[in-house]
């Protein structure tokens, strides 16, 4: 099996376990709270996700954690569960770096532009499909 092999069999298996996990989990959540028009199944698993990435990091650099299960954990299971916690994790990394711009420029341009670009991809759906 050829490394490159091994890392997208790692990532893809993680991913699939992350998005049945999110799944699961937001869905287990928002039945909890009952009726609301609040996400609150989202939120558990952004919040969840971000605690999980961050200590999965801090796990990374002593060597606790191999590259392997970073990749099998960090990027296919927590991506797969959230990419929220790495966008979270990057803009952290950039405020602890002192690049209070850029982490700025990434938290609100990531909002902002995520929030147009959801009313676009609505906007061009509806056009398209109604």
């Amino acid at each position: 099996m050829t490394p490159m092999f091994m890392q997208l069999l790692l990532v893809g298996t993680g991913g699939f376990f992350g998005a049945v996990g999110r799944w699961l989990l937001a869905g287990a959540v928002q039945r909890a709270a009952g009726a609301s028009f609040f996400p609150w199944g989202t939120l558990a698993v952004n919040l969840l996700g971000g605690l999980a990435l961050g200590l999965l990091m801090e796990l990374v650099r002593p060597g606790w954690v191999t590259p392997q299960m970073r990749l099998l954990v960090g990027v296919g299971f927590l991506g797969g569960f959230t990419t929220f916690s790495t966008f979270m994790l990057e803009s952290l990394r950039l405020v602890e770096e002192g690049e209070w711009l850029y982490a700025f420029g990434n938290l609100a341009g990531s909002v902002t532009a995520g929030l147009v670009l959801t009313w676009l991809g609505i906007v061009a759906g509806r056009a398209l499909f109604t």
